[in-house]
């Protein structure tokens, strides 16, 4: 059985104690130790830098990976991150696993906020290892790849933001321009959630989409929070989908680079 990209907590209560099973509390220690998830280890692992090009890519996977390393994690086991229940901060660190080369990272939906079971308290020990890892810099899409892609019809570009910044009406007064990235689809983030960090059922969100299941797909918001929680919701769904963690915030930053209105 392979580990989907999104689990409940009745999946982890089933799992919970099994050999091979890490849970990763991204909130923080301080956090962790207040109240945790059973048998879980504080894990922050940050999230893919916005403003990057392969070479930054690549030393964050690097960074990541000793992060892990210092938390016992190796990649042989499944991991499975969770944070305070909106997903945003375990979407991230999820991401970041993944161009670290893990291959089997998970998120838990609805996170400490949707936990059943009890808490447990206190600091844990933690156990360093050493991780195999080869990083897979294509976890994370950078500008230069979806300049190099806007024609290919294999790839969908998602524009997850509202109308407004899709169509240049509005944004953030940050950005030098207000628009979106050429061919790209709109679908609001928050349409593909029944309620926080609780992505709609894969066939729902496979409606709202619009695409076969499979498709490729890449998700942009402004600065890559938004569009992290659809990359999420999206992979559930069974789509081949990543976040671009720069988003509009990097895009509209280089002249050279199109856009529509």
């Amino acid at each position: 059985m392979s580990l989907p990209p999104l689990v409940d907590a009745a999946w982890v209560q089933e799992h919970l104690g099994e050999p091979g099973l890490v849970l990763g509390d991204v909130r923080g220690p301080n956090a962790h130790g207040r109240g945790h998830l059973p048998r879980s280890i504080p894990l922050v692992l940050g999230s893919p830098p916005p403003l990057a090009d392969r070479e930054i890519v690549h030393e964050f996977a690097v960074e990541v990976q000793r992060r892990l390393g210092r938390h016992g994690v190796t990649g042989d086991e499944w991991l499975v991150l969770y944070d305070r229940g909106d997903c945003v901060g375990a979407a991230s660190s999820a991401q970041a696993a993944l161009v670290a080369g893990h291959p089997h990272v998970a998120v838990l939906a609805g996170g400490v906020a949707g936990w059943p079971g009890k808490l447990e308290t206190g600091a844990v020990e933690l156990e360093k290892g050493k991780t195999s890892l080869e990083p897979r810099l294509e976890a994370v899409p950078t500008w230069e790849e979806l300049r190099d892609r806007l024609d290919d019809s294999a790839l969908v570009i998602l524009d997850v933001r509202s109308a407004d910044e899709y169509s240049g009406r509005g944004g953030y007064p940050c950005d030098p321009r207000q628009a979106h990235i050429p061919g790209a689809r709109r679908l609001e983030a928050g349409r593909l959630f029944a309620a926080p960090g609780q992505p709609h059922e894969p066939r729902a969100v496979r409606e709202l989409v619009g695409l076969p299941g499979g498709a490729e797909i890449v998700a942009y918001c402004h600065s890559g929070s938004r569009s992290a929680l659809a990359a999420l919701a999206l992979r559930a769904a069974g789509y081949d989908a990543r976040n671009y963690p720069g988003s509009w915030h990097e895009w509209s930053r280089h002249d050279e680079l199109p856009a529509e209105r």
